[in-house]
């Protein structure tokens, strides 16, 4: 019996990677491949380089797009019925989950997977492709030492103690036109109740709000802004390395890790060069490079290096609280629970 299983398992490998290299020729044949994603270009860029290294017959369109405009330029597509991009690649979990569970993604087995966490692959069809914490960024330079939080309650406290200090200078994203500001809103409020106290705090001093890291990143940078909530850590880590007065915070109650989803349209005018970037990305070389240059956390458990999910739970352990791909994902999108959400920040932010 063992023997049995044993060689339809080396014919399973046999027929899978007779069917990635079908896969590949018929990307060449191709020739293209069209990404919508809201991974920042300058963090993408040692991704797209490698890529084009070892696959120089595929051209690559890359669209940096926010994570609402990745959806709704989809849906618009979508719509008019002459193809789609050929990959979505987002940190808005919750839009990406409900554009697959609306039946627009095609069904792909990757031969990379067997090194994901199970939670991080739905059905074949919405692949989580990163591990990456949700963290606060300050400037070291300006915020004072006693007002830098450790925590999301210690955010709280030092709002209402020392409202001189955070006066106009907070920033966080907007969650009515940021999908991953709305997603991770919706997931602190899963974790804790206490997040419309933090909120109301926020709104008494004038917290200001953003559809971007990149931009909310510039205003710590610059001074303009000496703190900024639900920041994503990998963006903050690659500043970082540029910019010597930028703190990261990691919360010690819980920080939320996500996962950028990535997957293949029903509707990609390229769609094996669609599956060939997928697997690439989730592939050991590929998500070294995320770890070692892009400093986008590899989500993969055969990876080393500074950014990688096992680096982050050895340091942080079980105050990560990763958020899964799956129909949990839709609970917030509800269009009565969306509305009742963003009339709640509003009213917490007195506008």
């Amino acid at each position: 019996m063992m023997r049995l299983l044993s060689i339809l398992a080396a014919l399973a490998f046999v027929f899978s990677g007779t069917s990635h290299a079908a896969d590949q020729a018929a990307a060449q044949k191709e020739g293209r491949v069209v990404i919508y994603s809201s991974t920042d270009s300058a963090s993408a860029e040692p991704l797209l380089q490698d890529f084009k290294s070892q696959h120089p017959g595929v051209q690559v369109e890359y669209n940096d797009l926010n994570t609402t405009e990745v959806y709704n330029r989809f849906l618009a597509e979508n719509a008019a019925g002459a193809g789609t991009a050929d990959l979505l690649w987002s940190s808005a979990m919750d839009l990406q989950f409900q554009l697959v569970q609306s039946g627009n993604a095609q069904q792909h087995t990757s031969p990379e997977v067997a090194h994901l966490p199970k939670w991080a692959v739905w059905q074949n069809q919405a692949f989580g492709t990163t591990f990456e914490p949700v963290t606060m960024t300050y400037n070291k330079r300006l915020l004072p030492h006693d007002a830098v939080p450790s925590s999301h309650a210690d955010l709280t406290r030092l709002l209402k103690e020392k409202p001189g200090v955070f006066k106009g200078k907070l920033a966080t994203f907007d969650p009515e036109k940021s999908g991953v500001g709305f997603l991770m809103m919706t997931q602190d409020l899963k974790v804790t109740p206490g997040f419309w106290d933090l909120a109301k705090a926020m709104g008494s001093v004038d917290v200001k709000v953003y559809t971007s890291t990149g931009a909310m990143l510039e205003k710590v940078s610059s001074g303009e802004h000496t703190l900024a909530y639900n920041i994503i850590g990998s963006y903050g880590l690659l500043r970082q390395q540029k910019d010597q007065s930028i703190g990261l915070v990691f919360p010690k109650d819980y920080t939320l890790v996500f996962s950028r989803i990535a997957f293949v349209p029903k509707g990609a005018r390229h769609p094996n060069a669609g599956k060939l970037f997928l697997d690439y990305i989730l592939s050991k070389r590929a998500q070294t490079i995320m770890a070692n240059k892009a400093l986008i956390y590899a989500l993969r458990d055969d990876v080393e290096g500074q950014a990688t999910a096992a680096a982050l739970t050895k340091e942080m352990g079980k105050v990560l609280r990763p958020i899964e791909v799956g129909p949990d994902l839709l609970t917030a999108l509800d269009k009565t629970k969306r509305l009742d959400f963003l009339k709640r920040w509003q009213e917490a932010l007195k506008r």
